[in-house]
């Protein structure tokens, strides 16, 4: 298992039901997790990024396959090819078909050639602001920036690209149009090596935070049976126009009844459980056998039965979503519905990896009754000695927007986290994207960190500015004596392979800055003291 955390477990469990044994590999500052520990057997490795690692990992065991999992090195060409060339089974899709969906540009150009369609890709001057800036490798968030107006670009190219090489080992962006209030919905694909490529519904992950998903349903609220079929129809043809195998997703964003082409994600998705639960198949089984060269037995999009909901327990910051770190001293998972885990009580959360603890999928025959068992799950929960989302979780899957089924991509601008829900919902009538007085909705990724990490001093107009989470200083923009101008970026922190500006409240002169590039910090720490003008 070229993996570590949740997914690594959740794979786990399935080789056990089909009489498999298992290797885990481990970094150094990973050692003795939840995944080694679940493992018939563990070897350490130097790093998750390094396929040499892998292949060594598994050639040391005796190992006949190798599962990359999401994340890593899950869509790297050059990985799967590595792992065929040493003689083993790689689960999941070619290394030609990870190269021609993993590039997100070169996905575009097949998709059109497939009449599948696409938000439009190319220069600032051609498509207008406000963009997107995305990395052409990988998923997840990473490499992703909205950029609202020309002076902000070059900034968000060269974070966007620095990001994506720390995440994927590829710096390459493009710009895309920025598309406001569009739900992002996904075909879960499964294709074997015979050329049968079968669709199993969609998803609806349209509640983000940080460009990375919360909460996702299956089947989505926004699409009927008609349209569906015509998303299903377009994901499998791009599938085949590429030669794909295993199980993938094409991820679509949805305007109305208008769909645009993403990309595909050529490996098995964080979210694949309410799909599972929808459909009664277990998409890593399915991995495995197409791996062994088995047939499809079923073809055509498939019905869901009932509905599921999952959202992803982090360690977090439930207001700004900044990740946290200690150790969980209290674990009380519910019972009653799926739970996936990726850690123990007693296990220590740190900055080098992403935090998530667990997620929650609930299943019922209607939305409503799936909704009302994951809420009674997150009252279940207990999570103590780390920050958590969990009361932002409660607060969302109660929230009237997302009981109505009405969530975008834009919930989080316009209802920001742990406020007030709205009273009333207004007429369906007046609901969607053509409303001519709803003022325009600011396209800035919520949250702002800044107010988290701003310690104003009483009686002077001074400003201490404090690491709103544990990582690493990876650019310092000032100086002692510099004048900065309200909202300049002061410093960049990096965590989980994400970086986070953090910039001056007001006009002001730069007192001390106590860091340095490169400095490991912890939540809180003093990083600029600042004066106003």
């Amino acid at each position: 298992m070229a993996n570590r955390g949740e997914i690594a477990v959740r794979i786990f469990r399935t080789c056990r039901e089909l009489g498999i044994a298992t290797v885990a590999v481990a970094a150094p500052d990973d050692t003795g997790s939840l995944h080694d520990r679940s493992a018939d057997e563990t070897v350490e490795i130097e790093s998750y990024l390094l396929a040499a690692e892998h292949i060594r990992a598994a050639e040391q065991a005796g190992a006949d396959a190798i599962h990359p999992g999401y994340g890593f090195l899950a869509e790297n060409a050059d990985f799967a090819a590595a792992v065929a060339e040493a003689g083993l089974i790689w689960v999941g899709p070619s290394a030609e078909a990870l190269r021609q969906g993993g590039d997100k540009l070169a996905a575009k150009r097949i998709a059109l050639e497939s009449g599948v369609p696409v938000v439009p890709t190319g220069e600032p001057s051609e498509i207008g602001f406000p963009l997107v800036v995305k990395a052409a490798a990988g998923g997840g968030g990473r490499g992703m920036r909205v950029v609202r107006e020309p002076a902000e670009l070059e900034e968000a190219l060269e974070a966007a690209a620095r990001e994506a090489e720390a995440a994927f080992g590829d710096g390459t962006v493009f710009c895309e149009r920025y598309v406001k209030r569009p739900r992002h919905v996904e075909i879960q694909l499964l294709a074997d090596t015979n050329g049968t490529v079968m669709a199993l519904g969609e998803r609806d992950c349209s509640v983000q935070r940080r460009h990375q998903k919360v909460l996702e349903e299956s089947p989505s609220p926004a699409v009927d049976p008609e349209l569906r079929a015509e998303m299903s129809e377009a994901a499998v043809a791009f599938a085949k126009a590429i030669g794909y195998t295993s199980a993938g997703t094409a991820e679509f964003m949805l305007d109305g009844r208008d769909f645009f082409f993403l990309e595909l994600n050529g490996r098995i998705q964080v979210e694949h459980p309410v799909t599972e639960l929808v459909t009664g198949r277990d998409l890593i089984r399915d991995q495995i056998r197409i791996a062994e060269g088995e047939r499809l037995r079923v073809t055509g999009t498939q019905s869901p039965q009932g509905h599921a909901v999952e959202v992803r327990l982090y360690a977090e910051d439930p207001r700004s979503f900044l990740p946290q770190a200690g150790r969980l001293e209290r674990l009380r998972l519910p019972t009653g519905i799926r739970v996936d885990v990726g850690v123990a009580e007693g296990d220590e959360i740190g900055i080098g990896y992403d935090p998530m603890i667990a997620k929650l999928i609930a299943h019922g025959p209607t939305r409503a009754e799936a909704l009302a068992r994951l809420a009674d799950a997150l009252a279940e929960t207990e999570v103590g000695g780390v920050t958590t989302n969990l009361p932002f979780l409660r607060w969302l899957v109660a929230h009237p927007v997302l009981q109505a089924g009405e969530a975008t991509t834009a919930f989080l601008t316009e209802y920001p986290p742990l406020s007030e829900p709205p009273l009333r919902l207004p007429d369906a009538a007046w609901r969607g994207g053509w409303r001519l007085n709803l003022a325009a909705v600011s396209p800035a990724a919520p949250p702002d960190v800044d107010s988290a990490a701003h310690d104003h001093v009483a009686g002077g107009g001074e400003s201490r500015v404090t690491a709103p989470m544990p990582g690493t200083v990876i650019q310092v923009h000032v100086a002692p004596g510099d004048h900065v101008e309200a909202r300049r970026p002061l410093l960049v922190l990096e965590a989980m392979k994400m970086e986070t500006p953090l910039a001056a409240p007001y006009d002001s002169t730069v007192k001390a800055v106590h860091v340095k590039e490169g400095d490991r910090i912890a939540g809180g720490a003093l990083l600029v003291e600042l004066e106003a003008d």
